[in-house]
């Protein structure tokens, strides 16, 4: 007799937008004024678009339930913003939405449970190509998440059998004075709340109790830091590389530094290795500390010491076939 399997969902909520006044008829005067002049009905297809994706998420959400009725498994459906404990006694996590539900799922997990992300509405090249002219159609990208509602069943199946093996991500470990924050799949962004402000800070590097690298005085726009998973996000936006996604180092950019001098540009960009940590000194009035993105946030101030590794525990994630190559 096999053992039943336990499963927790974690859904990205229905309705992502902000309520809004509901769209008139094409035939109908826009009810805002359009964002592309030449197309008078841009703002009614801005809002059917919006429309449409909830729909999209919420039929995603019925066909992979639908899909958990006919397994061996038993399930319970919590909400993305709901979560507040740790994630235990599952046996496996599936997150329906994009990154961020997996990204927030990771915040809860210690890495002893795998999890596995559908994307329940991925771009389509064709849609953004036919309406580049009037607004911007990229859908979630879905990066980690290596199910769609089309194969869903086929990679459940996979995961279920034993077929498919879930890869260790690294994360990054942070403390702040001391004390632990929440661990970072993707990235962390430390930086001045007003993005218009600078950030003063000073970081150096060091290996067991070995200072390795001289000490950097900045003032910029913040620093990032990102995992070999989010090194194809922001980081790579910010002009940084793709690591490979097995990497258990961490790479770092000052960003937008004010250079005093020609030679310290050198410094502001670089890699972290796993046995290395990074210390970083605050001294600005006031800051953020911005873990995978804004959802999660620490506020810092003048004086804060933040200490940055690859220390944190790995994550077990089922991942797309294609970044496994």
């Amino acid at each position: 007799m096999s053992t039943r399997r336990r499963v927790l969902l974690l859904l990205k909520p229905f309705d992502v937008y902000p309520p809004r006044a509901r769209a008139a008829a094409p035939s109908s005067p826009p009810l805002a004024r359009p964002a592309n002049p030449q197309c008078p009905h841009c703002a009614f297809k801005v809002r059917k678009y919006l429309d449409d994706r909830c729909k999209v998420h919420r039929g995603a959400i019925d066909s992979c339930q639908g899909v958990l009725r006919r397994k061996t498994v038993d399930w319970e459906v919590v909400m993305r913003d709901e979560l507040s404990r740790p994630i235990s006694h599952v046996d496996l996590v599936i997150t329906i939405g994009g990154d961020g539900t997996l990204l927030r799922a990771s915040h809860f997990m210690d890495g002893s449970v795998p999890v596995v992300g559908v994307n329940s509405d991925p771009t389509k090249a064709e849609e953004v190509e036919e309406f580049n002219n009037e607004f911007d159609a990229t859908r979630s990208t879905g990066y980690l998440c290596a199910a769609t509602v089309e194969n869903f069943e086929q990679v459940l199946d996979e995961i279920l059998e034993g077929h498919r093996i879930p890869s260790e991500l690294s994360r990054i470990s942070i403390t702040l004075n001391g004390v632990p924050l929440s661990n970072s799949l993707n990235d962390v962004l430390i930086a001045h709340p007003c993005p218009a402000a600078v950030s003063r800070f000073s970081f150096r590097i060091r290996r067991d109790k070995e200072w390795i690298a001289p000490l950097v005085n900045c003032r910029s726009s913040g620093l990032r830091v990102s995992t070999a998973a989010g090194s194809t996000a922001a980081m790579l936006s910010a002009g940084g590389f793709t690591m490979p996604i097995a990497s258990r180092g961490l790479q770092y950019m000052v960003r937008e530094p004010i250079l005093s001098k020609p030679g310290n540009h050198q410094r502001m960009h670089g890699l972290l290795k796993p046995e290395q940590s990074m210390q970083l000194m605050w001294y600005s009035k006031e800051g953020v500390v911005y873990i995978d993105g804004s959802h999660v946030f620490h506020p810092i101030q003048h004086g804060d010491a933040i200490e940055i590794s690859s220390k944190a525990a790995t994550l077990k994630v089922y991942l797309p076939s294609h970044l496994l190559k």
